[in-house]
C-alpha cells in the first residue's frame, strides 16, 4: 500500500504542497478555514509525518518529548526536572517544549509537528479535546499528564485532585477552621483542575458539618502569585469573614500570603494558609508554607516507563501527602 503523500492532500483538497507543508509544519499564513480543510484530507487520506514512518524503519531513537504549559511555573519545572533525570537514569535524551496551554501547540506537538525522531511524548495538555487526540496524525507513543481528555485512548498520570484538595481542607479543618476560603475556582478556560479542587473543598466541609459559602470561593484567571493575591485583597475588601485560606496550587497561596501581610493579616495567628504542588519556593516563604505534595519522582519515572514500553491505555493516580509547614 502506498504512503499518503503532501501531494496527494495537495491535490485532493485542490491547493499547492506548499501550503499543505504550511499546515502540517505550522510555517507560513494559512486561513484557519483552509487549514481545517488541510487537516480534515490528512486525517481521511492517512496522511502521517515522516518522522513517524523513520521511526517506525530505524527503531528506538534514544529521545522522548516532554510538552508542559508553562516553565515559568515552578511546578512544570521541577517536574521537567524530574522527567530530565529519571530519563538520564535510562540513558534517554529529554526534548523539553512549552506550550502555554495553547491549542494549536498542542495539537502540533500531538501530531509529531516539528520534533524530530522520538520514542515518545508525555503531555501536559490543558486545551486538547477528545476529538483532537482520535484524529491525531502521528503514532508516536504518546503519555498524557494532568487534566482529563474525555475518554483518551492513552495512558494517563495523574493526582487525584478531589481526594487531594478535601485532605488539603480536612488539614486546616482538624487545626479549628470554620471559615475557610477557596482561592482558585476558573469558570473560563480550561479549568478541570479548578473544579476537581474545589469539589474535594466543598466534600470536606459538608462532611464536616460546616456551611457551603459561596462568598468564599475565589475565582481567578491563572494560577500566579499576583492572582493569588488579588484573591486574597478582594477577600479582605469583602468583609467576609474567614479564618483559613485553601489556594489551588502553591503560586496562589504564596500570593495570598503576601497580600495578607501587606494588610497587617498574620499567617497563621489570623488566617492559615495551605497550598498545592509542595514546589520548593515555599519552604523559604515567610512563613513556610504548608502544602499537598504530589509524588513529582513518580509521576516521571511512571510517565517514562509507559511511553517506553506502551500498553494498554489505563489511569494511574499518583500518591500525595500533606507537608507540614507553618502556615498551617
Amino acid at each position: 500500500m502506498n504512503r499518503t503523500t503532501l501531494k496527494d492532500v495537495a491535490d485532493h483538497v485542490g491547493v499547492s504542497a506548499k501550503t499543505v507543508s504550511n499546515v502540517v509544519n505550522g510555517t507560513g499564513w494559512v486561513s484557519p478555514e483552509l487549514q481545517e480543510r488541510v487537516r480534515e484530507a490528512l486525517v481521511s487520506l492517512g496522511y502521517r509525518p515522516n518522522a513517524a514512518a523513520r521511526q517506525l524503519r530505524s527503531g528506538r531513537s534514544g529521545m522522548v518529548a516532554v510538552a508542559l504549559p508553562e516553565l515559568s511555573q515552578p511546578y512544570f519545572a521541577e517536574l521537567a526536572s524530574e522527567l530530565v533525570r529519571a530519563a538520564q537514569d535510562r540513558s534517554i535524551t529529554v526534548l523539553i517544549n512549552q506550550t502555554n496551554g495553547d491549542r494549536d501547540s498542542e495539537r502540533r506537538l500531538s501530531d509529531g509537528v516539528g520534533l524530530p525522531v522520538m520514542d515518545g511524548l508525555i503531555l501536559s495538555a490543558l486545551a486538547l479535546n477528545a476529538d483532537d487526540l482520535a484524529h491525531r496524525l502521528d503514532t508516536t507513543p504518546l503519555v498524557l499528564l494532568g487534566e482529563h481528555i474525555g475518554q483518551s485512548p492513552f495512558p494517563h498520570v495523574t493526582v487525584d485532585n478531589t481526594l487531594a484538595a478535601r485532605a488539603a481542607t480536612d488539614h486546616l479543618i482538624a487545626r479549628g477552621r470554620k471559615r475557610i476560603a477557596a482561592i482558585g475556582a476558573q469558570v473560563e478556560g480550561p479549568n478541570e483542575t479548578s473544579m476537581l479542587r474545589l469539589a474535594g473543598y466543598r466534600e470536606a466541609l459538608t462532611a464536616a458539618g460546616l456551611p457551603l459559602d459561596d462568598d468564599l470561593v475565589m475565582t481567578v484567571e491563572a494560577f500566579h502569585r499576583s492572582d493569588g493575591a488579588s484573591a486574597a485583597n478582594r477577600l479582605l475588601d469583602s468583609g467576609v469573614g474567614f479564618d483559613a485560606v485553601f489556594a489551588f496550587n502553591d503560586l496562589l497561596a504564596l500570593g495570598a500570603m503576601h497580600a495578607l501581610a501587606e494588610r497587617g493579616v498574620h499567617v497563621p495567628a489570623d488566617v492559615a494558609v495551605i497550598g498545592f504542588d509542595d514546589i520548593d519556593e515555599g519552604r523559604y516563604s515567610t512563613p513556610t508554607l504548608t502544602s499537598v505534595s504530589p509524588d513529582k519522582a513518580a509521576i516521571a519515572r511512571i510517565a517514562l516507563d509507559l511511553v517506553l514500553e506502551p500498553g494498554p491505555a489505563i489511569e494511574t493516580s499518583i500518591p500525595f501527602k500533606i507537608i507540614k509547614r507553618a502556615s498551617a
